[in-house]
């Protein structure tokens, strides 16, 4: 018999992969969590019923959303990542050798947990010596940090139960305060196909707290659309203007290029920053 796994990505629109095995089902105390094992993408983390991470394409999602911003930062020393239980974009922050603290703050213990022991190649960065987990409100912790950190990544999933407060003006606003005077958020912001509404007001938070909003894309083949999106605001650099990068990073998507391509967006994604 052949057991097939669907999320629903739009009410109209989902995507199904073939299951080799489902690994785990359990119930935290934030949400439903699954890991199964599939054909085409390995074994994918689920929660709430929507693909977080897979064995496959992982690796696009989390260069993008780290090394942007940490490659235009000139001395990114104290990173913080909100949300990003498996780790991978911890694992991403350590190939940069200047920077000495990386915090990740995650509501909910059991993803860690439950990603230490079945991506140990995605959690394996979290027991480094430079990374301090901690399972406590992102809401919370931003808000009680001034001045604190070089770079802020809000690797959240999507827009609703314990992230909703994840995608707010007020929460771009205690970032921008716990952001040293050069630093740099990056939030991932969905899809430009399935999302508009949600970039056009997110790219609208950001700039209005920013001096500088840039909106940049990235392939992920299991995200829906499989394109994706990410918003930075800086106080200071342009990622547009950074310099050469590091080329000690072992990187499989991300290069040179692709840091500045990223930026090149189809007419139909710069009307969504342009719409009222």
């Amino acid at each position: 018999m052949e057991l097939w796994y669907t999320e629903r990505q739009t009410p109209h629109v989902g995507i199904t992969c073939q299951v080799k095995e489902t690994i785990c089902t359990r119930k935290t105390p934030y949400q439903e969590l699954a890991i199964i094992d599939t054909f085409q993408f390995g074994k994918m983390l689920v929660l709430d019923g929507m693909v977080q991470a897979t064995e496959v394409d992982e690796f696009v999602y989390h260069e993008m959303i780290t090394h942007v911003p940490l490659n235009t930062h000139p001395h990114p020393q104290d990173v913080l990542v909100i949300g990003g239980g498996d780790g991978g974009t911890i694992r991403e922050i350590l190939k940069h050798r200047e920077v000495s603290r990386a915090v990740l703050v995650e509501i909910d213990k059991e993803v860690v947990e439950a990603c230490k022991e079945y991506f140990p190649h995605l959690s394996r960065g979290l027991e480094e010596e430079r990374v301090e987990v901690l399972f406590e409100d992102g809401l919370k912790h931003i808000k009680s940090r001034e001045n604190a950190y070089d770079v802020i990544l809000v690797d959240s999933t999507e827009p609703v139960g314990p992230a909703v407060g994840l995608f707010t003006r007020e929460f771009y606003q205690d970032i921008y305060q716990a952001l040293k005077p050069q630093g740099i958020l990056v939030a991932q912001t969905e899809s430009p196909f399935f999302n508009g509404d949600l970039i056009r007001s997110v790219y609208k938070r950001i700039s209005s707290t920013f001096p500088l909003t840039r909106l940049y894309l990235g392939s992920i083949p299991t995200y829906p659309s499989g394109l994706w999106s990410f918003t930075l605001g800086s106080k200071e650099h342009d990622p547009l203007k950074a310099g050469k990068i590091k080329k000690t990073l072992d990187t499989r998507y991300y290069n040179q290029e692709i840091h500045h391509s990223a930026f090149m967006l189809p007419g139909f994604v710069r009307d969504l920053m342009e719409e009222d």
